[in-house]
C-alpha cells in the first residue's frame, strides 16, 4: 500500500515532502540552472522577448500614449488636438488689429501677417476697414459677419422725420464762377441793387457772401465764391449745395486761367453752366471772341447749337439782367428743387468765423426745411442751440425756409465750410449726435493704414474699374504748359489713358489740391511749388503732389506710372526635360516616376506636360519631388529624381516631363 502510494504521488509534492533537502531535488535544481544559464549566453535581449513566452512584456510610455491617442481618434474622430476651431466673427465699421485677432482667437501676430500679405501695414492697435477684416477673417479660416451697424445718416433722418408733409420746390442755389476783375462781385452788386463793391478793398471779394434776390416772384440764392476754393471744399465733403454756375467772361479779356479753373470744378461736380459775357459796354469789343474761346474747353454755346445758354451783359449798365435771370430759371425748370418744408431743417455750411461779441458763427443756406430760432442742431463736430438768425443785410429773421442763406449764432464751436448742420428733437440728442461724429472722425484719423487716392486709384485701375488717371498740371509759363498737356494726352492707350482735368499756370493752390481730392487724381507742379496752404491740405487728404522742371523726365514718369496700371502679359518660360526611366507603386504618392534629366533644370514649383510619342496626354502640377529619399525643389541636368504628378498616375516608362514656369511680363506703353 506504501509502495503504490509512493509510486502514485505526483511529481511536483515530491520535494514539498523532503523540504529539507534531499539528493534527488538538489540534482534537479542544479540541471534548471544551468539550462537557462546556456539559453541566457546564448540569446539576445529581442530573441529573448520574442521566444520565452513565459516573460510578459511591458509597453512603454510612448506606445501607450500612442495607443491612447488611437483610441481618442476612434472614438472622437472630429477633435484632435491640433484641429482649428471656425469661430463666427462679428465685424463692424472699424476695428482694432488687436480686438479681430481676440474675436478669432488668434495671434496678434499672426493677423498682422496676414494684414502685411495683403498689402496693410498695421500694428497692434490701429484700426482698419470693415472690408479688409472680413478678407482677414476668411484668410484665417474663421467665418465673418458683417454687424449690421445703422450709419449716423440714417440716425439722423429717423430723429428728422416728420408726419406732417409739405413738399414744395425751394429756390434755386447759384454759384457765381469766373477770372478776377471779370465782374462778378459787380454782377452780384447789380442783382442785389446794394453797394457791396464799394466796401470791399480792391475789388476783390474778401469772404463768402450768400445773397437772394427775386426775379419774377421767384426767389433765387446766389454765392460769391472767392477764388473757388469754397466751391470744391463744399463738394469734397460730399455737400451738393450749387444747382446751376453762372460763368462769368470779360468780353475785353476773353477766357483766363481761373475761367477755366472754373469749367473745370463745374464739370467735375456736374452742374449746368449759364454763360454770362460781361462788359459789353465797352468799345470794340467782340463776344464771339469768348464764345470760340470756350469751345476748345469744351463748352458750346447755344448760338453755336450747343447747350449752354449765353447772356450778353453790363454789370455796370445793368443791361440784359433780366434776361440772365431768365436763363437761370430755364435751365432749373429741368431740376427736381422739391423738398419738405416742415421737416426739421438741413443747411449747409458756406462760411465760419468767430465774431467778437457773437461767438461762433456760420453762414448757411437751408437745404431742407425750415430753420427756426431755439433749434437744436449738430454740425460736424460742432453742437448748439440757434440763438438768432440774420439775413444777409443783417436783420433778424424768426426762422429760414429752403433756399434761404442766413447767419447762424449758436455754435459752441466753429464747424468747417461743407459740414451739414441738422436739427434734432433735444439738445441731449444733438450733444449724442456730435460725439459720434467726434469718435469717426477720430477712429479715421487713428487708421493710418488707410491707402493714398493714387494707391487707391491705381489698384482700381488695375482690377479694371477705372480707365484714365486724372491729372491736374500747373506751370510757370503758358508754353510750357501747352507743350507739357498736348504730351500728356498722347500718352496711352485703349485700356489706359491720362485725363488731363484742368490745367492753368501759377502756383499750386488749395483749389488745384480739392480738385485733385474730389477726382482721385495727381497734381503736377512744372518749374512752380505748391503754396503752404495747399501742401497742408494735400497732407491731410493724402493727395499726391509731384514736382519736375524737366518735360521729358514728366512725360516719361508719367509713362512708367501707367505702365505699371496696365494688365500684364503671361509669358511661359520652359525650364527642363526629364526622361521617365522607371516607374513605382507608392500607397502615399501613387505612381513615381524614376526620372533622369536630359536638360534645364527641374522644379517642384513648376508646371509640368506629360508627353507621350510627341502628344501631350496630361498638363498638372508636380506632386513630389525626390532625390534618393530626401524631398528637394530642384534637380539639375545629367541627374536623376523621382517625380509624382497631382492627381494624375498614368505615368509610362519613355514618357517625356517638360517642365515649365509663367511669368508676366509688364506692358509698356
Amino acid at each position: 500500500m506504501t509502495k503504490d502510494n509512493k509510486t502514485t504521488t505526483p511529481p511536483p509534492k515530491k520535494p514539498a515532502t523532503g523540504a529539507v533537502g534531499g539528493a534527488a531535488p538538489r540534482k534537479k535544481l542544479t540541471l534548471n540552472t544551468t539550462a537557462f544559464q546556456k539559453k541566457l549566453s546564448s540569446l539576445s535581449v529581442n530573441n529573448i522577448l520574442d521566444d520565452e513566452p513565459d516573460y510578459e512584456k511591458m509597453p512603454s510610455l510612448a506606445k501607450t500614449k500612442r495607443n491612447r491617442e488611437k483610441q481618442n481618434k476612434k472614438f472622437k474622430p472630429n477633435l484632435t488636438s491640433s484641429q482649428k476651431i471656425v469661430r463666427e466673427v462679428d465685424i463692424p465699421v472699424k476695428i482694432s488689429v488687436q480686438e479681430l485677432a481676440s474675436r478669432m482667437s488668434e495671434k496678434t501676430g499672426d493677423v498682422v501677417k496676414a494684414l502685411m500679405k495683403s498689402g496693410v501695414m498695421a500694428t497692434a492697435n490701429q484700426y482698419i476697414d470693415g472690408d479688409t477684416a472680413e478678407l482677414i477673417v476668411t484668410e484665417l479660416g474663421h467665418t465673418p459677419k458683417r454687424e449690421e451697424a445703422i450709419s449716423l445718416k440714417d440716425e439722423i433722418a429717423n430723429h428728422q422725420k416728420t408726419s406732417n408733409s409739405n413738399i414744395k420746390a425751394r429756390p434755386p442755389i447759384v454759384t457765381v464762377m469766373g477770372h478776377v476783375d471779370h465782374g462778378k462781385t459787380s454782377l452780384l452788386d447789380a442783382l442785389r441793387n446794394t453797394n457791396v463793391t464799394a466796401r470791399e478793398s480792391g475789388g476783390i471779394t474778401q469772404h463768402i457772401g450768400a445773397y437772394q434776390i427775386q426775379h419774377n416772384k421767384n426767389p433765387i440764392t446766389f454765392l460769391d465764391t472767392p477764388g473757388h476754393a469754397a466751391f470744391s471744399n463744399i463738394r469734397s465733403r460730399g455737400a451738393n449745395l450749387t444747382d446751376v454756375v453762372v460763368l462769368v467772361v470779360a468780353a475785353n479779356d476773353s477766357v483766363k486761367p481761373q475761367t477755366i479753373e472754373a469749367i473745370s470744378h463745374a464739370k467735375a461736380a456736374g452742374v449746368p453752366i449759364v454763360l454770362a459775357i460781361n462788359k459789353m459796354d465797352l468799345p470794340d469789343v467782340d463776344p464771339n471772341i469768348v464764345r470760340n474761346d470756350l469751345l476748345s474747353h469744351e463748352v458750346v454755346v447755344e448760338s453755336y447749337s450747343g447747350e449752354v445758354l449765353e447772356t450778353e451783359i453790363s454789370a455796370v449798365k445793368k443791361t440784359n439782367l433780366d434776361k440772365l435771370l431768365d436763363n437761370i430759371l430755364l435751365q432749373i425748370e429741368i431740376l427736381d428743387l422739391n423738398v419738405e418744408h416742415n421737416k426739421l431743417a438741413e443747411a449747409i455750411v458756406v462760411e465760419s468765423k468767430i465774431e467778437t461779441g457773437k461767438g461762433s458763427v456760420a453762414t448757411v443756406i437751408v437745404k431742407n426745411g425750415t430753420l427756426k430760432e431755439g433749434d437744436h442742431f449738430t454740425c460736424g463736430s460742432a453742437f448748439g442751440r440757434v440763438r438768432a438768425l440774420l439775413d444777409e443785410a443783417g436783420k433778424r429773421v424768426k426762422a429760414a425756409p429752403p433756399g434761404m442763406p442766413v447767419e447762424v449764432l449758436g455754435f459752441d464751436s466753429v464747424p468747417q465750410a461743407g459740414d451739414v448742420m441738422y436739427v434734432m428733437p433735444n439738445e441731449e440728442t444733438a450733444k449724442d449726435i456730435t460725439e459720434k461724429v467726434k469718435e469717426q472722425k477720430k477712429l479715421e484719423n487713428t487708421a493710418s493704414v488707410t491707402k493714398s487716392s493714387l494707391e487707391e486709384m491705381m489698384a482700381n485701375v488695375s482690377k479694371g474699374e477705372v480707365k484714365k488717371l486724372p491729372i491736374i498740371v500747373k506751370a510757370d509759363v503758358q508754353g510750357s504748359l501747352e507743350a507739357i498737356v498736348a504730351s500728356l494726352e498722347k500718352v496711352g492707350n485703349d485700356e489706359v489713358q491720362i485725363n488731363v482735368i484742368h490745367n492753368a499756370i501759377g502756383a499750386i493752390n488749395e483749389s488745384d489740391v480739392s480738385l485733385a481730392n474730389s477726382a482721385q487724381g495727381v497734381v503736377i507742379g512744372f518749374n512752380i511749388r505748391a503754396i503752404p496752404q495747399a501742401r497742408t491740405i494735400a497732407k491731410r487728404d493724402k493727395v499726391d503732389i509731384r514736382y519736375y522742371s524737366i518735360i521729358y523726365e514728366l512725360i516719361d514718369d508719367m509713362k512708367k506710372m501707367l505702365s505699371g496700371l496696365l494688365t500684364p502679359d503671361t509669358k511661359e518660360e520652359i525650364i527642363g526635360h526629364a526622361e521617365v526611366r522607371d516607374t513605382f507603386s507608392s500607397s502615399k504618392f501613387g505612381t513615381i516616376a524614376g526620372c533622369f534629366v536630359t536638360n534645364g533644370y527641374v522644379s517642384n514649383s513648376a508646371k509640368i506636360r506629360l508627353v507621350r510619342e510627341g502628344k501631350i496626354i496630361h498638363e498638372g502640377e508636380v506632386g513630389t519631388l525626390k532625390r534618393f529619399k530626401d524631398d528637394v525643389k530642384e534637380v539639375r541636368e545629367n541627374y536623376e529624381c523621382g517625380i509624382s504628378f497631382k492627381d494624375y498616375s498614368d505615368i509610362l516608362v519613355k514618357d517625356e516631363i517638360e517642365f515649365y514656369i509663367t511669368k508676366e511680363v509688364q506692358k509698356e506703353l
